[in-house]
């Protein structure tokens, strides 16, 4: 970890509403993420992203998730909404990620070592990795080799996601030492992908800043 660094960011994604979204900034999360992706159970509207986003503070990060685009959407969908930046999920080229900085970044999904390779080449200091699950974007609650991303994580800002729970967030923070971990499935109330389990929250932001507080001693 950088010594500029001074806390692993936390981003909880998948937010639907604005209890959650609240409840969320209140137990000292740094962002939220809104689902745009049609086929994904957590796909929020326009109207119910610029309630969340309204509703929020200022200091609570709101991340857009798309995929398959055009710049132009994009850009309209951060104007209608309000969101802070866009996380691009789906297939986009380097270019349309650079037409979108500074307030964009590209998920890419590991599998092994040529996806770090890919992952590597789009632009930005910020990137997010998550699982590799055949037919999935993301949000499966899968685990992939944490291993593969250390060293993308000296040069980067990276957010870890992928299958990270409040019972394996320290090791992923020790293993990685990422800007950011992001979870979405690891919160959630057992079998309601839109509604997140408090409890569970407080326990991913607390074992997150435990594991930091280590790093740095």
């Amino acid at each position: 970890m950088s010594a500029e660094q001074k806390r692993v960011h936390v981003k909880v994604c998948g937010v639907t509403n604005v209890g959650d979204a609240v409840r969320c900034a209140e137990l000292d999360v740094d962002a939220i993420g809104l689902n745009f992706v049609a086929q994904s159970p957590r796909c929020i509207s326009i109207g119910e992203a610029k309630a969340i986003v309204r509703a929020v503070p200022k200091s609570l990060l709101v991340v857009g998730v798309v995929t398959n685009m055009t710049i132009s959407e994009m850009a309209s969908l951060r104007e209608a909404t309000g969101i802070g930046c866009l996380q691009l999920h789906g297939d986009e080229p380097e270019s349309d990620v650079q037409a979108m900085l500074p307030h964009a970044y590209k998920a890419v999904r590991i599998g092994n070592e040529a996806d770090v390779e890919k992952a590597r080449k789009f632009p930005g200091d910020y990137i997010l990795v998550d699982a590799k699950v055949a037919g999935a974007l993301g949000g499966t609650g899968a685990r992939f080799d944490w291993n593969l991303v250390t060293s993308l994580a000296r040069t980067r800002r990276l957010t870890l996601a992928g299958g990270l729970t409040p019972e394996n967030v320290a090791e992923a923070v020790t293993t990685v030492q990422p800007f950011c971990v992001d979870t979405a499935s690891g919160v959630e109330i057992a079998g309601a992908p839109r509604r997140k389990d408090f409890s569970r929250v407080a326990a991913f932001v607390r074992n997150t800043r435990n594991a930091a507080l280590v790093l740095r001693s």
